[in-house]
């Protein structure tokens, strides 16, 4: 279970992520829309693991896109180390998360299950 200064660390980390993403990368890979769901703080604090969903035209647009994310990593470091005042800032280890995209697709299951159901019933 976090701690409150856990919690709040990853708040600034994903916010600071976030803005760097969107407004500080120019990048040509990243393609898009990226999105930090979540971030996870170490104990110490001195690691951070950032889950970033990605959504793209198709799979290999989502690699790249990853790709430019993870090479641009030192620099988005640097600039969370510039909104970060403490003695050390946490080091960014990215992830892509694939639960949104999973849940997206249960959900298109479900929407088509009732709309065979429905056809069903309109012909019995």
């Amino acid at each position: 279970m976090a701690t409150r200064r856990q919690e709040k660390v990853a708040r600034v980390v994903k916010e600071a992520v976030s803005d760097a993403i969107a407004n500080h990368l120019n990048d040509p890979r990243i393609e898009g829309f990226v999105s930090v769901t979540r971030v996870d703080i170490a104990a110490d604090l001195r690691n951070a693991d950032v889950y970033l969903s990605i959504f793209g035209k198709d799979e290999a647009t989502q690699n790249k896109t990853f790709a430019g994310i993870t090479h641009a990593k030192s620099r988005i470091q640097s600039l969370l180390a510039g909104k970060w005042q403490a003695k050390f800032c946490p080091v960014l280890h990215f992830y892509r998360d694939e639960k949104f995209k999973k849940t997206l697709e249960i959900m298109k299951l479900i929407d088509q299950a009732v709309s065979e159901l429905e056809k069903k019933a309109e012909r019995s």
